[in-house]
């Protein structure tokens, strides 16, 4: 599906000198001389690869769209995860390349998607939010509950998350996967 250079959104996969490309930043730049144009960052998803180009409104790209398939994570093995199809039961093993930071929040038996694009896997798609078990975190100092402060905090698979001060090691936690960070006590 072709769309105007300027219509390039953070996430969106697009074909670009012959790869898959996925746009991780932009920014709407109008200089003063000349017209205005989008400088996007791109990552390759075959080799990990950047790139920054310019796109302008006049030009034609190319979005590739993608399949979205519900899988479950079964485990790991070294920096390889196993995935099965829910609906085919078809099992896919992906490098931890694949997956990114984000692998750390993978646990057995969770629902996840996988974005495909000509029956080959591209990326992983977590929920958005994880319950983790604190594991470490630092007693509170009297007196330091009146401001909105934070302490650091280890949850049980070894992430580090900002914690509010009325948070005890072992208490069950939602974290947001997307930027790591504390968002409410577990029900």
């Amino acid at each position: 599906m072709k769309i105007d250079g300027n219509a390039v959104r953070p996430g969106n996969v697009i074909e670009h000198k012959g790869g898959l490309w996925r746009a991780v930043k932009i920014q709407h730049t109008q200089p003063g001389k000349g017209g205005a144009y989008l400088q996007v960052e791109l990552k390759n998803l075959r080799d990990g690869s950047k790139l920054n180009e310019r796109f302008r409104s006049s030009e034609k790209v190319e979005k590739v769209r993608l399949e979205q398939r519900d899988y479950q994570f079964l485990f790991h093995e070294g920096d390889m995860f196993t995935f099965m199809d829910i609906e085919s039961y078809e099992q896919i093993a992906l490098p931890q390349d694949d997956i990114g930071e984000q692998a750390v929040f993978l646990r057995d038996g969770m629902a996840v998607q996988l974005e495909m694009y000509d029956g080959a896997p591209l990326g992983v798609h977590l929920p958005e939010q994880v319950e983790l078990t604190v594991a470490e975190t630092e007693p509170v100092v009297k007196g330091q509950t009146a401001s909105s402060s934070y302490k650091p905090a280890r949850m049980d698979n070894g992430v580090r998350v900002m914690v509010p001060p009325f948070v005890n090691e072992g208490d069950r936690i939602v974290v947001a996967t997307e930027d790591t960070s504390y968002v409410k006590r577990a029900d």
